[in-house]
């Protein structure tokens, strides 16, 4: 079971509300108004961005007819939501929408990640990340190490006692392609080698340039969050070459995860995998 995630516990939290609202055939703007919110500020609350307090939620609850063991849930939730993150501490560093994602990462029980031209994040070496992040002009030079650490403390979610089940396709150019030279890509596939001789939890898949016309998906990125309890729905990241987000709609979410097993199907198997993926950092 993934840790205890402010931000995951705050959306599940909102999620839940507003599922009952909609269940009590409560519209947005009549139920905010029955629980002394303006429809503004409830809207806020069920986007997520304003948290309740002990005290305003009771009149949420009491208006939902929440008792017993689901009002207990939900209270725990709100408790839980109130948590400061570690990411919150790099807040000076990266956006919301970024501290977002690393919240719902902490407390993701599996992930699957999609990256044709770069290793994900999870599984980079300081010396890879830090060629990567230095490349951004955008990214101030002083501000690179603190970059690099936050990263860093991203992966001890593969290692930590609920340890994250990762699933990550990449193309076969990622094992070619110099970020920071020859010998930081050559530690980058050790590394990655390493990993999947060490964790069970952890599968990559490449897909070889041999693989049918089709199967690899351009230069984009993205990834997949699923969470322990069945009152989320998968949470989705996507990237390209200018822009990074959210992608919570449905639809949207569906096709990148049939996107995810089209690119799956066409990779190698994890073992043939790591085969290439050594015979690489040897080359």
């Amino acid at each position: 079971m993934a840790p205890v995630s402010p931000t995951v516990a705050r959306w599940e939290l909102v999620l839940r509300l507003r599922e009952l609202r909609e269940q009590r055939g409560f519209d947005s703007a009549t139920f905010a108004k029955r629980v002394g919110f303006t429809p503004a500020n409830w809207s806020h609350v069920e986007k997520g961005r304003r948290v309740l307090t002990a005290s305003t939620i009771e009149p949420v609850l009491t208006l939902l007819e929440v008792d017993g063991e689901e009002h207990a849930e939900l209270l725990e939730l709100l408790a839980a939501s109130k948590e400061r993150g570690w990411w919150a501490k790099a807040s000076a560093l990266i956006g919301p929408e970024l501290q977002r994602y690393y919240g719902m990462e902490f407390g993701a029980d599996s992930i699957r990640s999609y990256d044709s031209l770069v290793v994900p994040g999870l599984l980079q070496t300081e010396e890879y990340t830090r060629a990567l992040i230095s490349a951004d002009v955008m990214i101030r030079p002083v501000q690179v190490e603190q970059l690099v650490a936050v990263r860093m403390r991203r992966q001890e979610r593969l290692r930590d006692a609920d340890h994250l089940e990762l699933t990550a396709v990449i193309g076969e150019a990622t094992l070619l392609q110099q970020i920071g030279g020859p010998k930081v890509l050559r530690g980058q596939l050790e590394h990655l080698a390493m990993l999947l001789d060490e964790l069970d939890s952890l599968t990559v898949r490449v897909i070889p340039f041999a693989a049918p016309r089709g199967a690899m998906l351009g230069g984009a990125s993205f990834h997949l969050l699923d969470f322990t309890s069945e009152s989320l729905p998968t949470f989705g990241w996507a990237e390209s070459a200018v822009f990074g987000g959210p992608v919570e709609d449905p639809d949207q979410i569906r096709d990148l995860g049939f996107a995810f097993v089209r690119a799956l199907d066409q990779s190698l198997s994890r073992a043939e995998s790591l085969d290439m993926i050594k015979s690489y950092s040897q080359g």
